[in-house]
């Protein structure tokens, strides 16, 4: 990525406003109160500045008197001095609280915005490396972004403290002001050329970032231990680990180097400009144009000047900086959804009166030329159980994806009772298809929470959670943990217990049972269970589809025999159709399978 221009850094401010909005819905009590402090904060140096020139010209006054005057007035101005001082160091740490404090607060708030819109996004872009970058990125701006905050109100603030202390030279001799401007402008250059080409290695960083993660996870996770130690993989993954952490350390090391070496010559031309300015105040104070008192006060404004220009100049690039990383913030909530809420939804129908129809349906995954499915048509009807069988990649998977509407078809359309599936409530359709897939997810919470996720509104009905625990034979082994159904389940945190794949099913099953939904769909539903688990699951699984439509997929076809129809699918393709008796009888490809399945058993 090119380097940013000064243009395009000023133009990457038009990011604040928006900020600025999020940090005061995050709350703004808290937001009040910094600016608030802020402002006291920006008028406390130039006060204590004059009253140290008062001090200091009252010094020289007392020294010079022949009677003996009064010291009141010296304390009074020491004693308000002192003051300014302890003022000033509570209100620092005053705005340090309330920064972290709303530091903590967005960090939090933009965290829960992210769940929120990723949770409105389209499931193949999950799957799109090029939008997993932007996530990533977005994710990387939830901390740390009130430092912006701070740094942008840190800039007002010490603009106004720099109005205050530059009228003070200019009453002097504005020539100051030039020399302080000249003496800075260099560093800010630096500082700003620099902090471009941070921003662009960044940006460049970004996917193999996300291997090093992935790497640093796999490498040292409960989930993938006893394959690192099977396969004798800790050198492969730490060989690659230090392959990319080396090449990072590489690239980070040359551009310090160079912004170290640049940063110390553009700091010694800051300094000849700082001691060129305090050459001339002492000569004018030692050719009787000002008092002592001026003095330090010229040469204390000029020396704070000088520092609070050089931060303002430099916290310009951090400030354009960090807006420019916040466009990566906002460029993923301008990600939208490709599954659209049909305006006008039609009230999904209970109960289902005809089914569904695939007319001519195909799909295709973004940037791939192969198409996942295509060319289907077929009717599923309503109370049908419905089997699908075919090699793995045939695109079984894909398909009862599309009837969840996860995906919209790329080709054709796929009808529910004579109407687009397009065109019913999105949240509704959900709420009636009930889905437990292959790759179903072993979540680290309680026994009852990983069954309630099956109908999460539903987290609070124990009896439900029970019963569908029961139906699914997950109650026997529940019994058996400590907690009973308050278990932790998975290591991941204290006191967890770990489930066998055949245990974790089970739970995973159970969610089936959660809510009525008039369509189940069951992805491999019994892969990890043994033969007797099995036939017991689908003794109960009759029941449970009793009146309802289910499709389910099995490699056993063992299973698959008791559904009404069976589909055979072939590199996404529907190839066969009918029930078991009439496809073993067809001897096609369904038949194959089935005699290659029962040599298995002989």
């Amino acid at each position: 990525m090119a380097e940013l221009s000064l243009k395009e850094r000023f133009s990457a401010l038009n990011n604040l406003p928006a900020f600025f909005k999020l940090v005061w819905h995050t709350s703004q009590s808290l937001t009040i109160c910094n600016i608030v402090l802020r402002i006291i904060r920006s008028a406390i140096p130039l006060a204590i500045l004059y009253i140290g020139k008062l001090i200091i010209d009252e010094v020289v006054l007392l020294t010079h008197s022949s009677n003996m005057a009064s010291h009141n007035y010296l304390w009074q101005l020491v004693a308000m001095e002192f003051g300014l001082a302890i003022l000033s160091d509570g209100l620092t740490r005053a705005t340090n609280l309330v920064d972290s404090l709303l530091g903590d607060l967005f960090s939090n708030h933009t965290s829960i915005q992210i769940m929120k819109h990723a949770a409105t996004l389209d499931l193949d872009q999950f799957e799109d490396s090029t939008f997993y970058d932007k996530l990533e990125r977005a994710r990387q701006q939830t901390v740390g972004r009130t430092v912006l905050l701070s740094q942008v109100l840190s800039q007002v603030q010490d603009l106004i403290t720099m109005l205050f202390l530059a009228a003070g030279l200019i009453v002097f001799n504005p020539w100051l002001i030039l020399m302080l401007i000249i003496a800075v402008i260099p560093a800010f250059l630096g500082e700003s050329y620099f902090n471009d080409k941070n921003y662009s290695l960044n940006r460049r960083q970004t996917p193999e970032r996300r291997e090093l993660d992935y790497i640093r996870f796999i490498g040292a996770s409960d989930d993938t231990a006893k394959e690192v130690k099977i396969f004798n993989l800790s050198h492969f993954l730490t060989d690659r680990f230090r392959q990319l952490s080396n090449k990072f350390y590489q690239d980070n090391k040359a551009l310090v180097i160079k912004r170290s070496l640049w940063g110390t010559i553009f700091a010694i031309l800051g300094s000849v400009g700082y001691y060129g300015a305090y050459v001339f105040i002492i000569a004018t104070t030692i050719a009787g144009k000002q008092s002592i008192g001026a003095l330090t006060f010229l040469a204390g404004s000029f020396r704070q000047l000088r520092s609070l220009l050089e931060n303002i100049l430099s916290r310009f690039t951090s400030v354009s900086q960090g807006a420019i990383y916040l466009k990566d913030f906002f460029d993923f909530f301008e990600i939208q959804p490709k599954i659209k809420l049909a305006a006008n939804a039609r009230p999904f129908p209970r109960p289902i009166q005809t089914g569904f129809v695939f007319d001519n349906v195909g799909f295709r995954y973004h940037n791939s030329e192969r198409w996942a499915n295509r060319y289907l048509s077929f009717t599923l009807h309503a109370g049908e159980k419905l089997a699908l069988v075919g090699e793995n990649g045939a695109g079984k998977t894909t398909l009862v994806k599309l009837l969840a509407r996860l995906y919209d078809p790329s080709e054709g359309r796929i009808l529910l009772d004579g109407h687009d599936l397009k065109e019913y409530d999105l949240g509704e359709l959900r709420k009636e298809v009930g889905v437990i897939f292959q790759d179903y997810i072993r979540y680290q919470m309680t026994v009852s929470q990983n069954i309630a996720v099956g109908n999460i509104d539903e987290k609070e009905n124990e009896s439900l959670i029970q019963h569908a625990a029961k139906q699914s034979l997950a109650d026997i082994l529940v019994q058996k943990l400590p907690d009973k159904y308050a278990q932790a389940l998975g290591k991941r945190f204290n006191q967890g217990v770990e489930l066998s794949g055949g245990e974790w099913q089970k739970i995973a099953l159970a969610r089936a049972y959660m809510k009525d939904a008039q369509l189940l769909i069951l992805d491999e539903p019994t892969a990890a269970l043994d033969a007797r688990a099995e036939y017991e699951v689908f003794e109960r699984f009759t029941e449970l589809t009793k009146g309802k439509t289910a499709v389910l997929i099995s490699h056993r076809f063992s299973t698959v025999r008791m559904a009404d129809r069976i589909l055979v699918l072939e590199r996404g393709e529907l190839i066969e159709s009918g029930d078991h008796a009439a496809l073993l009888q067809k001897n096609g490809r369904y038949a194959e399978l089935f005699n290659l399945q029962a040599k298995g058993y002989q």
